[in-house]
């Protein structure tokens, strides 16, 4: 990669490390589901208007509701019971070894002995926050959390289905970032699924919201929110969603995403520093472990990851 693609990649996960701290801020004025269904629907609108909407089938439902319902309603659950957001954005990132199961189990992909390894050492890394938790990290936020992963990892089988899907068929409609297609045509094509799953999830996350957050549903929350909350808000919509997305399909777009990936690595880094220069969050040694735990597994499954072999 060439440095200045180098740069966009650290800058894009520095953005989504420090939203955690953003989603904190906003969760001071408004209910988690409402905060994440206000977050969806300006991500949707008025761009919907304007980006061709990709193929709806089961696949394109399945990777709204895993990638935008489940994990960040889960994820402002968690951090509204009172998970910290260096934690939040720590534990997250088990996503990636539920993925590689999932793939293993639903698309026969081959898992490597480094990839065994590598969640073992993550699992190791889970088991010290499991025994640490309270204070920072509640019993409640930490099943929100992984139940948010495991969200995201459906996500992410669902997203490579549909890229396969594309790519046969030939269809102008691809989901994801490809290195073989047009690059303008394959980041409108990803930021047209952010848009419309978005849509989407905004519609779900609204009933749920009315059913399970009726009070809040008032003139007054939203006049007597504050300014921090609503900055929050653009924040984690134009910034982290709609340009920090933007940028890293761009990224996918013009480099190979063995290049790309391994820098996502870096956001519970930012998230965890972000959140204790920001919000005072404390380190203490059993955190410093457990990310040292996990991160260490991530790098090591994603040592000669080779997708799409058949076991």
């Amino acid at each position: 990669m060439t440095p200045i693609y180098t740069a966009l990649a650290v800058l894009v996960t520095f953005i989504w490390g420090v939203n955690f701290t953003f989603i904190a801020w906003g969760l001071e004025s408004f209910p988690p589901l409402m905060l994440t269904a206000l977050r969806f629907f300006f991500t949707a609108v008025p761009l919907v208007f304007f980006l061709k909407p990709p193929k709806f089938n089961r696949t394109l439902l399945i990777y709204a509701i895993g990638t935008f319902v489940m994990q960040y309603a889960f994820v402002f659950t968690a951090m509204h019971l009172g998970a910290s957001a260096g934690l939040t954005a720590l534990l997250l990132q088990i996503q990636i070894f539920i993925t590689v199961l999932l793939a293993y189990f639903i698309l026969g992909e081959a898992v490597s002995r480094m990839q065994i390894i590598g969640m073992l050492v993550g699992v190791l890394g889970l088991s010290v926050i499991a025994l640490n938790l309270g204070g920072d990290m509640p019993l409640a936020g930490f099943v929100c959390i992984l139940i948010a992963a495991i969200g995201w990892s459906f996500g992410n089988i669902a997203s490579k289905q549909a890229s396969t899907q594309a790519t046969q068929q030939g269809s102008d409609g691809a989901i994801i970032p490809s290195n073989t297609g047009s690059n303008k045509a394959s980041a409108l094509s990803a930021l047209a699924l952010v848009v419309w799953g978005g849509l989407i999830a905004c519609v779900i996350l609204t009933l749920s919201s009315l059913i399970f957050e009726t009070e809040a549903w008032q003139l007054a929350t939203f006049t007597e929110a504050s300014l921090k909350s609503w900055l929050s808000l653009g924040f984690i919509v134009y910034v982290s969603t709609l340009i920090g997305f933007g940028l890293w399909a761009h990224l996918l777009s013009q480099n190979t995403a063995s290049k790309v990936m391994p820098f996502a690595l870096l956001v519970p880094v930012f998230g965890m520093t972000t959140s204790v220069l920001l919000t005072g969050e404390i380190v203490t040694w059993w955190k410093m472990l457990a990310m040292i735990l996990i991160l260490s597994g991530l790098v090591l499954a994603n040592i000669k990851i080779k997708l799409g072999r058949k076991r």
